[in-house]
């Protein structure tokens, strides 16, 4: 008479698929605590998210400070004029950088622009920029509040 392997005695009452869960931890409460760490791991996840959108700027409010190229004249080998606008609150002091760029994208002239307050939000603006040698082009690189 043989013994088939399914039908051998297993001890105490266990079963091989209930030998080898306990063997290696595998319990109906370890799969509990599984998924609380998965369901835990992403709710963090989601919260650093929402944290990181909002100190990004994303979910506030548009910028205050809005600038834009309307143009520009190169003066022969020493200077560039620019014309531009700016759009800021009323009442509100700005700075901006203006740049001449040449051939390659070097900088070749550079002019910090102070801007008073003013009541209206949006004005136009036009500045000259000397050049260290032939500009392309001029530029806003970049407007703030003061």
């Amino acid at each position: 008479m043989s013994v088939r392997p399914d039908s051998a005695p297993q001890g105490r009452g266990t079963t091989p698929s209930n030998d080898l869960d306990a063997r290696y931890g595998r319990s109906p409460g370890s799969r509990r605590r599984a998924r609380i760490w998965v369901a835990s791991l992403a709710g963090a996840l989601l919260v650093a998210f929402a944290v990181w959108l909002a100190w990004g700027g994303l979910l506030g409010p548009s910028s205050e400070v809005e600038a834009q190229d309307t143009g520009h004249v190169v003066r022969g080998n020493t200077s560039v004029d620019i014309r531009w606008q700016l759009s800021v609150p009323p009442g509100s002091a700005s700075s901006c950088a203006l740049q001449a760029l040449n051939l390659d994208f070097g900088i070749v002239g550079w002019k910090i622009v102070h801007i008073p307050a003013s009541p209206q939000r949006t004005r136009q603006f036009s500045d000259s920029i000397r050049t260290s040698e032939q500009a392309v082009s001029g530029l806003i690189y970049r407007c703030w509040l003061t």
